[in-house]
């Protein structure tokens, strides 16, 4: 995606005419222009200098944005936010009051409540006559921008709003001015009463004062606007400027520009991180609120990723540089950012076609309001009045406004939590969400194995279990072992020698002349005695979903250690609260039914999808979108082909790139707390446009018929064009406004949740029972008792070796119970299926 900077846009009118030119450019696969922040992001093969002229050809400049030197970027991207309108927009403001006060006073202040004028006008109608018409010019030169814009749009047959003011503006001018040339004519001849006729039809001040009204609209409009982006501007103040790195041995402060990827940096307490690195040396903590929203700082030592605007609070830091200028995280999130507020939501469909055929309708309506009021006998003034008012009221910029401006601000309040969404069409589509899959290992859990019980023999404390456990468990490798040493860790650990892994079943050695041993009950149980009580305990802790390690010294029984990769403390209550939303929620899980069974239950999840292999989420996200909308979320390089499979794809950012690069969701947190707050924002934003959309259609809908008079003779009801001006100026206002409420929106609040009904009951079905295309027919099953097998991940090894097999359906495997029971399609020798799990290290008896 392509972004450029378009100049000369007033209203919706122009950001779709700059649509639709580029669009027909040979080559451009899609196109959005944003009138909020004046961007336009455009896909293809279009050349850049096709595009340009495409623009310029629709009677607007652009831009590429990024054309300029890296250096400069993050300055001039910042300065292409700033609220340059405003400041103009209130000299001009200013100017015109000043000019409006002295013909206010002329032409009302002195016709209708007769306050005194200068000696040398008293009397004189012609002199006041063209003292109001040099004070309109003095205004109308003052707001030329509207004249300049409007005709210009109206020359390339693409009228806007601003050519709906001018039109209203000279048409009040001009007949004023006829009506001053026909008085002085009247003077002339001596009619005293003809003379007081045209000096009633004078609409100098309605000329003036649509033109003031307007900028005081625009100037509101400007100034909320700006607003909408503080969210991205406030992203890029946070990029350090620069940095301290240490070259040729010294400590040198360089421009962040002049860091390079593998450069040494030091950051000392109460500094910010210039770029994206990895700790060599030191430790502190970082507040990464910056990033994240999490206000508690992050203990940072050797080995660990920090990251660029993120602040050093205590200690001093030595990191080497891993990612920089665009690549960095900060980068890459004002990046997000940025795209998601120069692309469109589908919602803006139909007011962008509304906005592309609106001004032409408003001039067509305007010229049919003044025909007609002079068909039945009205006059040349009163007709134009109703013609003017028509041109005025008319606002086609609340109907672009009304959902750019809520993207943004939606946007924004995301990012300040943690929560990024790509594009504008995401923020929209998570709001639609009625089911959410979630991806167990990562995401429900912590993605580690941990120790969650502790059961010593008697006899035995719990710290001689951990401790000789660590000793015998430091030597290996398996994730269960690691657990295992990070819970002793702290705790010394004594020397243990001819250490022996038993490939499937555990870990021997020597550690004071006794023999120390550790694994899954039939290698321990061989070993020593294990009561009965004992065993079932342990069977009870597998059926939780956990993974029993038993351990024994010289032949008597030490304890068993329980290991499981324990879900995470928020996981529940994300659950509950997407559930009170009215969302389905699902389990995606490679692990046996039994095991998913029970973190689905802790999770409290509506259903579990077991036993689904890498590969196969995808498919089962296709299989769940024909019951609705469906987002997936995920944090491995396996989920990504469900993330972007999903209607929404949610990516926990702790996760690895590719799943980040998929999703079109990004949790900076790592939270799952995120996804409802994610799915509350969405739905809040959406509500937001509704409103926004609601207002435009209504204002319209109701003003114009209003200004064109067709409530006149049944209700009496009459607009003056100097009205009908104030409403068009507030209206863009109203909706900008409306949109900044979003700002107070709270994300975390489930107090406006829609409570789901008769909430159904956990299910667990094993993925092939979920294919669409499942047999009906029973196939043949074979049992095949498997020795050797010690946790989960023994389960998965030869579950995924055995699905392999051409003619298996289907392998359910228990490290628990030692079997494995098949499902096949076809016949499968007892000899191959020997062979391929002995090949991996296991025993078939």
């Amino acid at each position: 995606m392509e972004q450029y900077q378009v100049t000369g846009m007033s209203c919706a009118a122009c950001s779709a005419r700059v649509e639709k030119a580029v669009s027909r450019v040979p080559g451009v696969t899609s196109c959005s222009v944003s009138l909020l922040t004046n961007s336009m992001a455009v896909e293809g093969t279009a050349d850049e200098a096709a595009i340009v002229a495409a623009v310029t050809e629709a009677g607007y400049g652009a831009k590429r944005k990024g054309a300029e030197p890296s250096a400069a970027r993050p300055s001039e991207a910042l300065e292409a936010l700033e609220d340059h309108e405003t400041p103009k927009l209130k000299r001009r403001l200013i100017a015109s009051v000043g000019f409006l006060l002295v013909l206010m006073y002329l032409s009302m202040g002195h016709m209708m409540w007769g306050w005194p004028l200068p000696g040398f006008l008293e009397g004189n109608h012609v002199a006041m006559g063209l003292t109001e018409m040099l004070l309109t010019i003095i205004i109308m030169v003052i707001n030329q921008r509207f004249f300049l814009s409007g005709f210009r749009s109206l020359l390339h047959r693409a009228p806007n709003m601003d050519t709906l003011v001018a039109l209203g503006s000279t048409a009040a001018f001009g007949y004023s001015t006829y009506a001053l040339f026909a008085m002085t004519a009247a003077q002339l001849h001596g009619d005293a009463e003809l003379v007081m006729h045209y000096m009633d039809e004078f609409y100098f001040e309605s000329a003036a004062m649509i033109l003031t009204l307007i900028t005081v609209g625009k100037m509101l409009e400007a100034r909320s606007k700006g607003k909408t982006t503080d969210a991205l501007k406030s992203l890029m103040k946070l990029a350090p400027k620069t940095a301290t790195v240490v070259r040729s041995g010294k400590e040198t402060l360089v421009p962040i520009e002049q860091v390079r990827t593998g450069d040494i940096f030091v950051v000392r307490p109460g500094e910010t991180i210039p770029v994206d690195g990895v700790v060599e040396e030191g430790s502190s903590a970082v507040n990464e609120a910056a990033l994240t929203g999490e206000s508690i700082p992050v203990d940072k030592a050797a080995g660990d990723a920090v990251s660029a605007a993120t602040l050093n609070q205590s200690g001093f830091l030595r990191c080497r540089a891993s990612r920089v200028g665009e690549d960095t995280t900060l980068s890459q999130i004002i990046r997000m950012v940025s795209d998601a507020a120069a692309t469109k939501a589908p919602i803006a469909k139909v007011a962008d076609r509304v906005s592309g055929v609106f001004v032409p309708a408003v001039i067509s309506i305007a010229l049919v309001t003044f025909v007609i009021w002079m068909l039945v006998g009205q006059t040349v003034g009163y007709a134009l009045a109703r013609a003017i008012s028509v041109l005025v009221i008319s606002c086609p910029c609340a109907l672009g406004l009304a959902t750019p401006v809520a993207i943004m601000v939606g946007n924004g309040v995301g990012a300040r939590h943690g929560i990024l969404f790509k594009t504008a069409a995401s923020l929209e589509s998570a709001g639609r969400v009625e089911i959410v899959a979630l991806d167990k290992t990562g995401t429900i859990t912590q993605g580690e194995p941990e120790v969650t019980d502790l059961l010593p023999a008697p006899g035995v404390t719990e710290d001689e279990l951990l401790r000789l456990a660590n000793a015998l468990e430091q030597r290996s490798e398996h994730p269960l072992a690691r657990a295992v040493v990070r819970r002793a860790a702290g705790m010394d650990a004594p020397e243990v020698t001819d250490f022996r892994a038993v490939p499937g079943n555990g870990l021997t050695a020597e550690l004071d002349g006794q023999k120390l041993a550790g694994g899954n009950l039939a290698f321990v149980q061989s070993l020593a005695a294990i009561p009965q009580e004992t065993q079932d305990r342990a069977a009870r802790l597998a059926e939780q979903g956990k993974t029993p390690l038993f351990f024994c010294r010289s032949g008597k029984l030490l304890g068993v250690i329980a290991v499981a990769d324990v879900i995470k403390p928020d996981s529940p209550q994300a659950v509950r609260e997407l559930q009170g939303m009215g969302i389905r929620v699902v389990m995606l899980t490679g692990d046996n039914e039994r095991t998913a069974k029970a973190i689905g239950a802790q999770a409290g999840v509506d259903e579990v999808i077991a036993g689904v292999l890498p590969d196969g989420k995808e498919a089962v996200i296709r299989r769940l979108k024909e019951q609705g909308k469906v987002a997936m979320v995920g944090d491995g390089i396996n989920d990504a082909p469900a993330l972007t499979r999903a209607d929404t794809g949610i990516a926990i950012g702790a996760g690895t790139d590719v799943a980040i690069d998929a999703a079109d969701v990004v949790l900076m947190k790592s939270r799952l707390l995120d996804v409802p707050a994610a799915i509350r924002l969405s739905r809040a934003t959406l509500r937001n446009i509704h409103e926004n959309l609601f207002w435009a259609f209504f204002y319209n809908v109701i003003g114009i018929p209003l200004a064109a008079g067709a409530w006149i003779h049944l209700l009496g009801w009459e607009m003056n064009p100097m009205f009908g001006a104030a409403a068009m100026s507030l209206s863009s206002f109203c909706v900008v406004t409306n949109a900044l409420r979003l700002n107070l929106f709270r994300i975390r609040s489930t107090k406006h949740d829609h409570k789901r009904k008769n909430h159904a009951k956990q299910t667990v079905v094993p993925a092939a029972e979920n294919h669409k295309n499942h047999k009906e027919e029973n196939p043949m099953e074979k049992t095949m008792k498997i020795e050797g097998m010690m946790c989960g991940h023994c389960e998965a090894r030869v579950k995924k070796c055995l699905e392999a097999l051409p003619g298996v359906e289907k392998a359910e495997v228990s490290h628990v119970s030692g079997t494995a029971v098949l499902t096949l399609s076809a016949p499968v020798g007892d000899a191959l299926l020997k062979k391929t799990v002995e090949d991996q290290g296991y025993q078939v008896i």
